[in-house]
């Protein structure tokens, strides 16, 4: 069979991440090796996300520009897959008369036959979304590749709704994959060498809590510490909602379970998390936070938090710093309100002058860094059990993560990838830390 070229371009979130990974696996089977240059592309795939107009924006820009591409090469295949993709459906192949495949969050298990398709001179768009956890087990496992950490999904969709958030309508409802096939494919990773899992869904704590007759979260961590080979449990992401006693004592009496856990809080005021229909005050998310620095002293909180929501005044956005003080977050991603066409915010008055917004991002970004760089700083001189996952960007240093889920860097060469090794801090950086073999 001769090599074909794909290329994919992933924006937006692990899932997304994880996605690519089984799209290159599955492509391979038609022929298609990755490439890293788009213009080498016999296919030319974005993995997309929408969750902000930014990145949709983005991806439209891209696929407006590669007009002139397929009028020199007609033969080149563009397609588009993931949330831009779930919410523009058909009428994406009317505005883009270029592109041949638009395939939603729901469908990736056709499009080995949509690709067929398209090599043939058919355009299809898949956006249909299928109601039952048995399309989670349609798509093939990833190739290893020798990777020491891998992804699983173990549930997709999210039926929170926030007012501000696209993901419900274009990820669909919540839908919790079979806990048997998710043990299977993590004994299958840890047979090839990975030793860390990084389970993944959009509101990943909400496992098995919708009927489908899966066990909680809390049982499937417990499950998977059990294998033989896996030494790290990630997981991401949490609704603070959804953080159960139960899951909570996972971090005390589950070794294997990292000490971080991203938990979005969002904002720090109850009236805006009550107008963003988050279903937690403040206080509770406190409280979530204190229960889990009992059970794992030392554990690493990361987060989300909107600046800018509809009707934030000063005080309220004070109160979000105040947040931030409180819980002294390890690192922190924040972001402008981004209104989304479908979403309850939408209907909001977006009044706040984007003047102000920016200001007030720039005041939040600048005190994260400071706690960042407190908490690097704190590394120094300590030793960390690091897994090496690659080489460095610099020459003759490899990389990896701590339990934190902090990167270190350190002198070393290839044969220390999928180790995990002792490393002393000699230096922390904003957002990496140095080290040495200890």
């Amino acid at each position: 069979m001769p090599t074909k070229k794909l290329y994919i371009a992933t924006f937006g979130c692990q899932m997304n991440v994880n996605d690519s990974e089984r799209i290159v696996t599955m492509l391979e089977e038609l022929g298609y090796q990755p490439t890293n240059h788009l213009r080498e592309g016999d296919l030319i795939l974005f993995n997309t996300c929408t969750i902000r107009s930014g990145a949709s924006d983005k991806v439209h820009q891209h696929l407006a520009n590669l007009r002139n591409l397929k009028k020199k090469r007609p033969g080149t295949l563009i397609g588009i897959a993931g949330c831009v993709a779930q919410q523009g459906g058909d009428q994406l192949l009317v505005d883009y008369p270029w592109l041949d495949i638009v395939i939603g969050t729901h469908n990736l298990h056709l499009l080995k036959d949509m690709v067929r398709d398209a090599e043939a001179g058919f355009r299809r768009s898949e956006t249909d979304f299928l109601e039952n956890s048995q399309r989670l087990d349609l798509f093939p496992p990833i190739a290893s590749n020798s990777r020491s950490s891998a992804f699983v999904t173990v549930m997709q969709g999210c039926d929170n709704y926030c007012a501000y958030c696209i993901v419900p309508y274009v990820r669909g409802r919540e839908i919790s994959r079979r806990f048997d096939e998710i043990i299977q494919e993590v004994r299958e990773l840890a047979g090839q060498g990975v030793k860390e899992v990084v389970l993944l869904g959009q509101n990943v704590n909400s496992y098995g809590l919708k009927g489908e007759g899966q066990p909680p979260f809390d049982e499937l961590i417990r499950a998977v510490a059990e294998l033989a080979g896996i030494e790290r449990i990630r997981f991401m992401t949490s609704h603070p909602k959804d953080m159960s006693d139960e899951l909570i004592a996972c971090y005390a009496d589950v070794p294997k379970l990292c000490g971080a856990l991203h938990l979005p809080a969002q904002s720090g005021n109850n009236r805006i998390l009550n107008a963003m229909n988050r279903g937690y005050s403040r206080e509770r998310y406190l409280e979530t936070v204190y229960k889990l620095q009992v059970a794992r002293p030392g554990i690493q909180i990361t987060g989300d938090m909107i600046v800018g929501f509809p009707g934030e005044t000063e005080a309220e956005f004070e109160e979000t710093l105040s947040l931030m003080e409180a819980v002294n977050y390890f690192d922190l991603f924040s972001f402008v309100y981004s209104s989304r066409p479908g979403t309850k915010a939408a209907e909001l008055a977006d009044d706040l002058p984007k003047q102000v917004k920016l200001e007030r991002l720039e005041r939040l970004q600048r005190l994260q860094l400071l706690h960042s760089r407190a908490h690097n700083e704190a590394y120094v001189g300590t030793v960390q059990q690091i897994l090496v996952e690659g080489l460095a960007k610099r020459a003759g240093q490899v990389t990896g993560r701590a339990d934190s889920g902090r990167i270190v860097n350190l002198t070393g060469g290839p044969e220390l990838i999928g180790r995990m090794v002792a490393v002393r801090i000699v230096e922390g950086y904003a957002n990496s830390l140095l080290g040495e073999l200890g």
